[in-house]
């Protein structure tokens, strides 16, 4: 058996003592857990700002999820050039090879990130963060990394992403089998060789699609394991020439990038101001081939206003949806494990994959499709994979596109204690909550991004990334500007039900089944975000907190000096206070009192 990697596992055993970066106590402004798309715009940002920031990444090297997926046919389902950062120093002299570029593109562009804005310099690689508190006396927060040092900062910023833990299925003897097994995000960088080998993949999401699709080319069959079909739109890949790039650049960029932070999705096309039956048949035909033709997510995000809102306007998506890649598979029983003429839920509210040959792949003599609905697996043996029927399929190669704990597990699984203490696992253990889909009450200068009940799962990332971004920034910024060295928020919660899916946390066994991404679209949460900040933290309790060895002295929100004597102090000591302090709806007083 080759062995297969379930975690990270990093300790940074190379680490050079002399640099900063890796000191046994390091003192910085503002941590940063991570170092993809998220990670180095708040460096970029933070650092015009004046603020000494670090960051700590788990991999070798800059790039989040592009850094680790290495798997075969690994391509972005967001288009180029929406799928980048807006900053001009980085996409003035960048141009892509084609509309969704591939992971070895995606690598390259990250090194160019890194050339024009110095962001190794102040990271720590092969980092990997096991605990983390805010500390009331010092109003630090206090860091552990896995190696044993320590980190204190005043910010504390998770950039996770929202797949940094793996989902591994639960099978019994995935240890036992004798060939190759391999979870999408720990493929290994040198490749594996499919040639004429039997492939098992398990999973249809993303990246069951991208492998199947691609390690069918060279394998001798491949088996698809499905639970639920992707229902996968046709990426249209075409190439991107310098010229027409850098014709783009003079003008057309600027407005893309603006124009994207008003669409639903953060992409470069919304919903069209109309309903679907507004038109008739004939015209809706043939707006739905226009999309079709397009590529892309416009037949998701681009289609009639009322798609995820009506059930009828949904079903005659999804009934076009079935016409057309129904016609791609020949073989009956594939085709209806693969494209029901009954929608496994309702179209759109799952975020389907982009696809270029993937029916006609699967389409073919040799290869199978396995409906793990009907015949669950039971367990792996050394040969393959044995279903609850007794049937065994024999493998020489596992791919386990088997998905993550997606959007909250790595948060919950790296030592994150509130002010009392509690891990935020145990908070989160009957369901999650943020504030703004930015922060966490009872975590006080915490704040994250692409992650819990923010945008997440229905925006472009980039897009998400630098609209939460640009948020986390001017908040620290304001912070800093009123003299507040405390913002701890309340709780909020949105809900979206009815589908069974990553962002719904659905994936993950016993995970409880609730919303995990704000379903509102971009414009409207950028609005409710946006008025938090302009009316003075509204839902944060903010204050000066200043602490001394007797107890607490705090200045609220109106001004008022509060003295808490902590227990057993010998005597009261003199002290003087004037500085500003801001908060609303609760004072960090009256939280201090309900203690």
């Amino acid at each position: 058996m080759v062995h297969f990697r379930t975690d990270i596992g990093a300790t940074n055993e190379s680490a050079d003592p002399n640099n900063e970066n890796y000191a046994k106590v390091l003192e910085t402004d503002v941590l940063i857990v991570g170092a993809g798309y998220g990670g180095i715009y708040l460096m970029h940002k933070l650092r015009q700002q004046g603020f000494k920031c670090k960051i700590m990444e788990a991999g070798t090297d800059i790039g989040g999820i592009w850094h680790w997926n290495c798997y075969p046919g690994a391509r972005v389902d967001s288009q180029v050039p929406v799928y980048e950062y807006s900053l001009p120093e980085v996409w003035k002299d960048w141009n892509w090879s084609c509309r969704y570029p591939g992971t070895d593109e995606l690598q390259k562009y990250f090194d160019h990130v890194e050339r024009k804005l110095d962001i190794k310099k102040d990271c720590a690689f092969n980092t990997r963060v096991v605990g983390a508190q805010y500390d009331k006396p010092s109003s630090r927060w206090i860091v552990k990394t896995e190696d044993g040092r320590t980190a204190r900062c005043k910010y504390f910023l998770l950039a996770l992403g929202f797949a940094a833990k793996r989902h591994f299925p639960d099978w019994p003897g995935l240890d036992k089998f004798d060939g190759e097994i391999h979870h999408s995000s720990f493929w290994p960088a040198s490749g594996v060789d499919v040639k004429g080998k039997r492939v098992a993949v398990i999973g249809t999401g993303s990246t069951g699609v991208q492998i199947a699709q691609e390690t069918s080319k060279e394998a001798a069959n491949i088996t698809q394991f499905v639970r639920t079909p992707n229902l996968c739109l046709p990426m249209q890949q075409k190439p991107l020439t310098k010229e027409e790039q850098d014709r783009r650049k003079q003008g057309e960029y600027q407005e893309l990038f603006k124009n994207r932070l008003n669409t639903f999705a953060g992409f470069q096309y919304d919903y069209v101001e109309k309903n679907t039956f507004d038109d008739t048949a004939e015209e809706r035909e043939a707006f739905y081939e226009r999309m079709w033709g397009n590529g892309g997510f416009e037949f998701w995000l681009a289609n009639y206003k009322d798609l995820l809102f009506d059930s009828d306007a949904n079903r005659e998506a999804y009934n076009f949806w079935a016409k057309k890649t129904r016609a791609r598979i020949t073989d009956p029983e594939k085709r209806e494990i693969l494209e029901p003429l009954e929608p496994p839920h309702a179209f759109g509210t799952k975020r389907p994959s982009l696809e270029q040959d993937y029916y006609e792949m699967l389409d073919k003599p040799d290869n199978k499709v396995v409906d793990v609905k009907k015949t669950p697996i039971k367990e792996s043996t050394e040969k393959g994979i044995i279903l609850s029927d007794g049937t065994l399929h024999e493998f020489d190669v596992i791919a386990l596109a088997t998905g993550f704990d997606s959007v909250t597990g790595r948060m919950k699984n790296m030592g994150l204690k509130d002010v009392d203490g509690v891990e935020l696992a145990d908070k989160w253990k009957n369901g999650t909550y943020s504030y703004l889909g930015m922060s966490l009450s009872g975590f006080p200068n915490c704040f994250f991004l692409y992650g819990a009940q923010g945008p997440t799962a229905f925006s472009n990332g980039p897009t998400c990334v630098e609209a939460q971004g640009d948020w986390i920034v001017d908040a620290i910024v304001k912070l800093r500007e009123e003299g507040i060295n405390y913002c701890d928020p309340k709780k909020n919660k949105t809900l979206f039900p009815q589908t069974r899916s990553w962002y719904m946390g659905d994936n993950i066994p016993g995970k409880v089944r609730e919303q995990l991404s704000f379903a509102g679209g971009l414009p409207l949460y950028q609005k409710m975000t946006r008025s938090a900040l302009d009316n003075g933290f509204e839902g944060f309790i903010t204050a000066y907190v200043y602490y001394v060895s007797w107890g607490e002295i705090i200045c609220d929100r109106d001004g008022f000096v509060h003295v808490f004597e902590a227990s057993g102090a010998a005597e009261e000591q003199e002290w003087q206070a004037g500085i500003r302090a801001s908060a609303s709806n609760e004072s960090y007083a009256d939280r201090r009192h309900d203690r």
